[in-house]
């Protein structure tokens, strides 16, 4: 058995005719946490340039979405209005 650079255990280069060792229920963690560790070191934080652009992005987006939401809302309640009627009002 050979660790890769993420600290899995796979088998060695014999064409797969070694069997894998399975392991044990601490073991399984005790890997999850090393390759969390491993992903961990890989992250790169944005700098705050970045960071402003990102955060600009996103509130742009969210407002964007928020007006086409709203003149749906608008569309759509204007629309059952015409096709249902008012409630209180009788119709013509």
């Amino acid at each position: 058995m050979v660790q890769d650079a993420s600290g899995a255990v796979v088998p060695a280069g014999n064409g797969g005719a070694g069997r894998e060792k399975k392991l044990g229920f601490f073991g399984r963690i005790a890997l999850f946490f090393r390759q969390v560790i491993a992903e961990l070191r890989k992250v790169v934080a944005p700098t705050r340039k970045e960071l402003i652009k990102f955060t600009s992005v996103v509130l742009v987006f969210v407002l964007l979405m928020m007006g086409i939401v709203y003149g749906l809302d608008l569309v759509f309640s204007w629309l059952t209005s015409q096709v249902f009627g008012v409630p209180g009002r009788p119709t013509p």
